[in-house]
């Protein structure tokens, strides 16, 4: 009997919580079926879609929240950047937000930068491929596979012949100590082209890539220092320190996210750090970034980070309570383009 009661009692507080609300406090804004009549421009398409449903809406309200952390000028705009995404054509998206000073922090994967150094020293050396292909075969022809997208070896010898050639005559005395994100803004001052390491050199955008080793980049560094005698010495935790410094200079803060994975994290958790370093906590601050745009594929069922919602993040201190955020659950190649091309037109820019 006691569970009986006690079932009853949950199901007596549910049936409350769902009825607190009259009807026309439920029934706001009517849904508007998607009409292209009158639709001249990816903003106009983004417009539209706020009063739909599913993943659209949530790709038109990212276009308000994006909006809004680039026009304000108190807030820091950190876009985090994994998966495959310079290969598959998004690099020239990367430094366009870098030219017009939309972003202010990038943190990404290695491998990211390091096809931004074969494409800018190849003339765009990937190839559009397929996926059904004999990968033993490709192997065979020194052909690597990213998934749709075909990138030869040779052209990764390119890119590594011109990074040496940049190293040596920046590092004449082959000893690097330094932080990463320094490093890659030496090779960014460097490179002549346009590219998204000179792009955020020229604009003074900090690059971080936390999981520095895991990259071709890192491979090629690695080489160097066995086969030309370079001494790498990179001071990891500098970069976290100086990320910390460059948060708190600013009122507000904001993320861009593209996928999960360690940049992710890595730009999130400056807010525990900071929390553990001041007790912001105990001093019964709010800390964390108050606006986020994310466009991603994970779930959050298996409790992995990449998957790990903006409320989750809340919990921890990442995010602030009162911060407005939208998850866009699109495949990022889908969803980026889209994004972008309709904030560059509601800033008036394209």
């Amino acid at each position: 009997m006691l569970i009986k009661n006690e079932i009853i009692f949950i199901l007596e507080i549910i049936f409350k919580i769902m009825t607190q609300y009259s009807n026309d406090e439920y029934l706001k804004v009517k849904v508007r079926p998607f009409d292209v009549i009158n639709l001249k421009t990816v903003e106009d398409l983004l417009n539209k879609l706020k009063y739909c449903g599913f993943q659209g809406r949530n790709l038109g309200i990212a276009l308000d929240i994006l909006y809004e952390m680039f026009t304000n000028d108190k807030c820091l705009v950190v876009m985090s950047l994994s998966g495959a995404m310079v290969p598959a054509g998004m690099g020239k998206l990367i430094t366009l937000l870098m030219k017009h000073k939309l972003i202010d922090v990038l943190v990404s994967t290695g491998a990211n930068l390091s096809h931004d150094l074969v494409d800018v020293f190849t003339d765009i050396g990937h190839y559009l491929g397929s996926p059904n292909v004999n990968d033993g075969d490709l192997y065979d022809r020194k052909i690597n596979r990213i998934y749709d997208i075909f990138l030869p070896e040779a052209n990764y010898n390119k890119a590594e012949a011109y990074l040496l050639e940049i190293i040596k005559k920046a590092f004449p005395s082959k000893i690097i100590e330094t932080s990463p994100s320094e490093f890659l803004k030496i090779i960014g001052i460097h490179i002549q082209k346009e590219c998204i390491l000179s792009e955020a050199a020229k604009n003074d955008i900090p690059i971080f890539v936390p999981a520095f080793s895991d990259s071709e980049m890192a491979l090629d560094l690695i080489k160097f220092s066995e086969k030309e005698n370079f001494k790498f010495k990179f001071d990891i935790f500098e970069d976290v320190k100086n990320f910390a410094k460059i948060i708190k200079k600013y009122e507000l803060s904001g993320t861009f996210i593209i996928g999960g994975g360690v940049p992710r994290n890595w730009a999130q958790q400056i807010f525990p750090y900071l929390d553990n370093l001041e007790k912001l906590r105990d001093k019964g601050l709010n800390t964390g970034y108050n606006y986020s745009v994310r466009i991603h594929t994970a779930t959050e069922l298996d409790g992995g980070l990449s998957g790990c919602t903006i409320k989750e993040s809340e919990s921890w201190g990442k995010y602030a309570k009162n911060s407005k955020h939208v998850s866009v659950w699109c495949e990022a190649t889908i969803a980026l383009p889209i994004l972008v091309t309709g904030v560059l037109q509601k800033l008036k820019i394209i």
